[in-house]
């Protein structure tokens, strides 16, 4: 989950460019900002957070936040339907 600066040019192109290398990485976007992927293992999960951690802009608030199968499956819908890419069947999720 992020919430990084527009303000400048500069801001915009640094948050583009990680909105891009979470595509590339496999990540799905769940809401504006809010990103997920599949980890099959705490060894995935490191490998994945490693990654983010070196390709984050050093601007603005970002937070990770892994959960189970079982905890992501059980997360209430309020409004909306889940897309395709949203069911799942795996260990661990990376919520990003």
């Amino acid at each position: 989950m992020f919430d990084l600066p527009v303000v400048t040019e500069k801001d915009r192109k640094l948050a583009a460019k990680f909105r891009d290398y979470l595509i590339d990485d496999g990540f799905l976007m769940m809401q504006f900002s809010i990103y997920s992927r599949i980890c099959k293992n705490n060894d995935d999960l490191i490998k994945h957070s490693t990654r983010i951690r070196m390709k984050a802009p050093k601007t603005g608030n970002i937070r990770m936040l892994s959960i189970t199968e079982k905890q992501y499956n059980d997360m209430e819908m309020i409004y909306g339907i889940k897309s395709e890419e949203e069911n799942i069947s795996t260990n661990n999720l990376l919520i990003f």
